[in-house]
């Protein structure tokens, strides 16, 4: 991955964590903030298992029901986004990265009302925290 690649909508974070380790403190910190966590899925593993070679690479995927059905009720096709996700993975030249879709964009593509946004805003802090290297 180059540093600059942009994707449209998607927040690309650098890490000096393993991608294994930043999965586990998403999920650790999504239970400290009350979020549930629905599945982890690991691309890698699921290659590997398959007979096949990937980079580590994994997803969480996550969500509050109060917060997230409120946007479901108000434009149903924002279900296709829901529950939230947060992705991890390693480039070819080794460092990892982690990557979620930015609240704005979820929005701007289902245009629901905006004041619905504080719903899902929490992800992109949840994202830097679980990529952040301890003070």
């Amino acid at each position: 991955m180059i540093a600059n690649a942009a994707v449209d909508g998607l927040r690309i974070l650098p890490t000096q964590r393993a991608v294994a380790d930043v999965l586990q403190r998403v999920q650790s910190l999504a239970r400290a903030r009350g979020l549930t966590v629905f599945a982890q899925i690991d691309f890698s593993g699921d290659a590997e298992r398959s007979g096949l070679t990937l980079r580590p690479t994994g997803l969480v995927i996550l969500g509050n029901p109060k917060g997230g059905t409120p946007l479901i009720v108000a434009r149903p096709t924002v279900a296709i986004d829901l529950p939230l996700k947060i992705l991890a993975w390693q480039d070819a030249e080794g460092h990892a990265w982690v990557a979620y879709n930015e609240p704005e964009y979820v929005q701007a593509r289902h245009r629901f009302p905006p004041e619905l946004l504080r719903n899902i805003a929490a992800l992109g802090a949840l994202a830097e925290a679980a990529a952040a290297q301890d003070p």
